[in-house]
């Protein structure tokens, strides 16, 4: 027990020092980035890769392979871009106002911890505290789409024990339970109330499972699935013009289950090949409807009209010596948004992921990742309107990121 106090307070404490501004959005509003091992390798292999204790998030079967107590505690710097250019809006949209939004994106500081605990010779336990889902758009006030958006953020926080037990040597298997924290904040130009604001936050509770096959000494296959999870949110819509048009608000929003499938081999002492995809059911978001508490009158619904996607990714380990290991990986992440529906909230579009990394073994009980990462975004066009305002937003986002990642591994 006192290994697990232990344990825990230096992960906690951690994660404090890292302190979180603003969480960036990656795919939909997920965070693919959990770990900076997994980042090095573009997410390849992730569901069997099982190298530390961030295990627990991409298969929790792989804690079987952690020997004794395990802890990795990473932080990312995440930098955002996102750059609307006009092209022919009309009605209210036509009139630049302020200009065009300047720099939606911006930079965000995601932490996440890990532990993992050897119970005995089959059982494993572990515990996450990490952040699946998250966005932030802001954009200047008075500019050409301010009816559409001025700023919008989702944060989510997430907390997963977790369990492994080796049947034999060639089959394990893995759950555990996720409580997690969903608060979020929308605001808009709304004419005469003046700014719009909606804050509302819920909690909710899922699960995730897995399994690993170790065909060989060699090569492992991990196969992962994480439940959607249903939020009731509630909170308040304020308009800064009008404050009698003031009330309470919720508004119903599921975050969509994932299932992962990765390959991980170690084809020579030198180097490791892995492989993956990961499945999200993003069709679950067709739209969002904000209601009132008091009645339960529409204040607004924002379409979505998303799609299920399927990341892809492949990756490489190269080991020169015991203490370095060298990662690229590179990832195809489908847009879930279309042309039809897509606002300045999210310009979400497909994208393609090019990651690099590395680890340093420094003796037997610590390492140290670092990872960097770049998205090359595809244009995303837009073509939005708002009811009760004339005229559409047409134009189109340039958009990349580049994520910078450390992360520290010790066991006990």
């Amino acid at each position: 027990m006192r290994t697990w106090i232990k344990v825990l307070s230096r992960a906690g404490l951690a994660v404090a020092l890292l302190g979180v501004q603003d969480i960036a959005s990656a795919g939909g509003f997920a965070i693919n980035t959990q770990s900076t091992s997994a980042l090095g390798n573009a997410f390849a292999g992730s569901a069997a890769a099982a190298e530390d204790a961030s295990t627990i998030w991409y298969n929790p079967a792989g804690m079987v392979r952690l020997p004794g107590t395990q802890v990795s505690v990473t932080g990312h710097a995440i930098k955002t871009s996102f750059k609307y250019q006009d092209g022919g809006s009309t009605g209210a949209f036509a009139s630049p106002g302020t200009g065009e939004g300047g720099d939606g994106g911006g930079l965000a500081f995601v932490p996440q911890a890990y532990a993992s605990f050897t119970l005995d010779d089959r059982w494993k336990a572990g515990i996450a505290f990490n952040t699946p889902f998250g966005l932030k758009t802001e954009y200047d006030d008075g500019w050409r789409g301010q009816f559409a958006a001025l700023k919008s953020e989702v944060q989510a926080f997430n907390l997963n024990p977790s369990v492994a037990y080796a049947i034999d040597k060639t089959w394990w298997v893995g759950a555990g339970v996720s409580y997690q924290r969903l608060s979020t904040e929308l605001t808009n130009f709304a004419g005469g109330l003046g700014t719009a604001k909606l804050e509302a936050d819920d909690t909710g509770w899922g699960y995730n499972l897995g399994v690993m096959f170790n065909a060989s000494e060699a090569t492992r296959v991990g196969l992962a699935y994480r439940s959607q999870i249903s939020y009731k949110l509630k909170g308040n819509a304020t308009f800064s013009g009008n404050s009698a048009a003031d009330s309470g608000a919720q508004a119903d929003l599921t975050v969509p289950e994932t299932a992962s499938l990765g390959v991980f081999s170690s084809i020579s002492p030198e180097w490791d090949l892995m492989g993956g995809a990961t499945w999200t059911r993003w069709g679950r978001l067709q739209s969002f409807a904000i209601t009132r508490t008091s009645d339960g009158s529409t204040i607004t619904t924002l379409p979505f009209k998303w799609r299920n996607t399927v990341l892809l990714a492949a990756g490489a380990n190269y080991k020169p010596n015991d203490e370095w290991k060298i990662r690229a990986g590179v990832a195809y992440d489908p847009a879930v948004s279309n042309d039809e529906t897509r606002t300045p909230r999210l310009p979400d579009q497909s994208r393609w992921v090019l990651s690099f990394g590395a680890r340093y073994t420094a003796g037997k009980s610590d390492s140290f990742d670092f990872a960097y990462s770049h998205d090359f975004i595809k244009d995303a066009n837009i073509n939005t309107t708002v009811a009760g305002v004339p005229g559409a937003l047409v134009g189109s986002f340039k958009s990349s990121a580049d994520i910078l990642s450390a992360q520290y591994n010790h066991q006990f």
